[in-house]
């Protein structure tokens, strides 16, 4: 039988979490199992277990005969899987007359990897802790890192299909933003040397306001992207070096924030220090979270959260082909299997062939 994938999370969740080294204060949270639109395929191919993931974030079709899939390809626990080519994916249909699924060439079908910006858009943001500790404490190596951070995140050359925008919080409820959405490393980089150590009014540490309110921001980003007919995914970046001081909102909140959150949003959290709650900020960091001991270590934690934050975005793909299919053959079935690695997953979905006549490129 095939894995339950909603009781993957029981099974496989991991936390390391030390004190020191900083290369292994590396939590990394599982897939949650979803696989969007799609479902587990039929018993009549015998696939084994799925060792891979393949979440179906939405798919349609074009005249003359094009169907196209975008999907997330992550692990069992929760890698995201990039650098994936048209060649690692076998076809298989099932109409009406078939008793179980054909494989379908991939050269006859034109099968490939395209580029997605025209359907999907991806927001990294990040979310920095400028209350009075950091400013005085650690906001040369904060801003060193950060930068850091946004030249190995951003792609170059800039497309306008991947932006990132900077917030920051202190005591105050508010969260203060330092530079919009932009494609614009330098841009990024430039708002960041802008922080001056005088840039808060208030000392405090509103931490759960922070999460409660740029996963706020994340989830409209990926509505408004919705309502324009493109599929939206957020990576939210937030760094602390404490605890929440101002009391203002529960940590019960901040976490059924996350929780709630569109799966399309990842959350990455950065603590510093021995102040922090590394439980707390696991949690909030549902999909990774890393610890520095002390402010020397910062801009390699950040650098690991860049590593798996580009990940994450470049592990969507647009899958295209054209079916042989044609008009009259009504609601046909569809599986997608993806072989990486000596890894196998594979996900069924179905489409309508209603118009479909030949010519498609």
């Amino acid at each position: 039988m095939k894995i339950a994938f909603k009781y993957l999370s029981f099974l496989f969740a991991i936390l390391l979490v030390s004190c020191g080294n900083a290369d292994d204060d590396v939590s990394f949270d599982i897939n949650h199992g979803e696989l969007g639109q799609g479902k587990e395929p039929d018993d009549c191919l015998g696939f084994e277990d799925n060792e891979l993931l393949l979440s179906i974030q939405n798919q349609f079709i074009s005249l003359p005969g094009k169907v196209s899939i975008l999907f997330r390809v992550s692990d069992l626990l929760g890698n995201p899987i990039s650098g994936l080519t048209a060649s690692q994916f076998t076809i298989y249909e099932q109409g009406r007359n078939d008793d179980c699924f054909n494989t379908i060439s991939s050269s006859e079908s034109l099968a490939r990897i395209s580029p997605n910006s025209q359907v999907f858009n991806n927001n990294t943001l990040l979310v920095l802790d400028l209350s009075n500790s950091v400013l005085e404490n650690s906001l040369d190596e904060l801003k060193s890192a950060s930068t850091s951070f946004i030249n190995n995140v951003m792609p170059s050359p800039e497309t306008e299909s991947f932006k990132m925008a900077i917030y920051w919080f202190d005591g105050e409820d508010e969260l203060h933003l330092l530079n919009e959405p932009t494609s614009s490393s330098s841009e990024l980089v430039a708002s960041i040397d802008g922080i001056t150590a005088d840039i808060s009014n208030d000392p405090s540490t509103d931490l759960y306001g922070a999460v409660i309110k740029v996963t706020e921001k994340a989830d409209d980003l990926i509505s408004a992207n919705n309502e324009n007919g493109i599929i939206g995914a957020a990576s939210i970046v937030l760094f602390t070096d404490g605890t929440d001081q101002a009391s203002r909102y529960t940590e019960e909140a901040a976490l059924k924030a996350v929780t709630d959150a569109d799966r399309n949003i990842a959350f990455f959290t950065i603590g510093l220090g021995a102040e922090i709650d590394a439980d707390v900020l696991a949690d909030i960091g549902r999909t990774a979270s890393v610890f520095a001991g002390n402010k020397e270590e910062l801009e390699t934690t950040f650098n690991q959260i860049s590593q798996r934050v580009s990940e994450q975005a470049n592990s969507y793909y647009l899958f295209e082909y054209c079916t042989p299919k044609r008009d009259g053959s009504g609601d046909n079935n569809l599986v997608i299997q993806l072989t990486h690695g000596g890894l196998q997953g594979a996900v069924q979905t179905e489409f309508s062939a209603t118009g479909f006549t030949g010519g498609c490129e």
